[in-house]
């Protein structure tokens, strides 16, 4: 299964991502993470794990790419670029561009490193490509952490996922974007639960009466100081939550069919 974990920025979703990828590992999965985010540095440490060199790189980099972006248009192809000339599995994957540590790998796309270096938009053709062409085995996962927002639907990254994590925070903007979300996830029949993050008694019930289905709601995260501290820190997230663990169950039992 590859789960695309999305929300606004500050939202949580990095933490999210990092926590399920080590609840799903602990519990026998091979996991996958890729880290889509061009402008966030602090996933791999969450995970504890080193920052990959950007795996755009193994396609000649960020300029080499905007060159088969262009080609492609000229050819009427549009964004449709042609990057892999075969479906991979997981021993495919380079592993001088991963990370690896009890089960979980770690690939990053790619990171703005200089100052009007272009816009981001190779990354996610690179991302949806390797989505689509990619193929797992039953107990291989694919989680990917998004940048914040929106745009990657605009660039198709959503279209080679199976399912869509959209994570809340207690805040009027990001109750909002996750409308949006669920309606763009309909539009290209991926279906969309919702991960309600951060929740205090009174924050729960107004988020709870804010989410028109209680059906699409795969699990709710309290706020945690240990959590809080570590990711102010920069440090690993070494620890288990019997919320996050749930929603590992949720994914496991097959409970995110549209």
């Amino acid at each position: 299964m590859k789960i695309m974990v999305c929300g606004k920025g500050g939202s949580g979703k990095s933490t999210i991502a990092a926590l399920l990828a080590k609840s799903m590992a602990n519990s026998g999965y091979k996991v996958l993470v890729i880290d889509s985010d061009e402008s966030n540095y602090g996933l791999h440490r969450q995970l504890g794990l080193k920052l990959p060199e950007d795996f755009m790189n193994y396609f000649g980099g960020k300029k080499a790419m905007i060159e088969r972006m262009l080609a492609s248009f000229k050819t009427g192809e549009g964004a449709a670029v042609n990057i892999f000339d075969k479906k991979w599995t997981f021993a495919d994957i380079p592993k001088e561009y991963t990370s690896e540590k009890n089960g979980l790998t770690l690939l990053a796309i790619g990171k703005i490193h200089e100052c009007r270096e272009g816009c981001a938009c190779p990354m996610g053709i690179l991302s949806r490509g390797m989505l689509e062409n990619l193929v797992l085995t039953e107990k291989e996962l694919v989680i990917v952490d998004t940048d914040a927002g929106i745009e990657h639907f605009g660039r198709g990254v959503e279209q080679g996922c199976d399912i869509i994590l959209a994570v809340i925070d207690p805040s009027f903007e990001s109750l909002m974007l996750s409308n949006k979300i669920y309606l763009l996830g309909d539009s290209i029949n991926k279906p969309v639960y919702f991960v309600l993050n951060k929740v205090d008694d009174e924050s729960k019930q107004v988020m709870l009466a804010a989410v028109d289905n209680e059906n699409k709601i795969a699990g709710i995260i309290p706020a945690n100081n240990d959590v809080f501290r570590a990711c102010l820190a920069g440090k690993e997230l070494d620890l288990q939550l019997a919320e996050i663990d749930e929603l590992a169950m949720f994914i496991r039992e097959g409970k995110t069919e549209k």
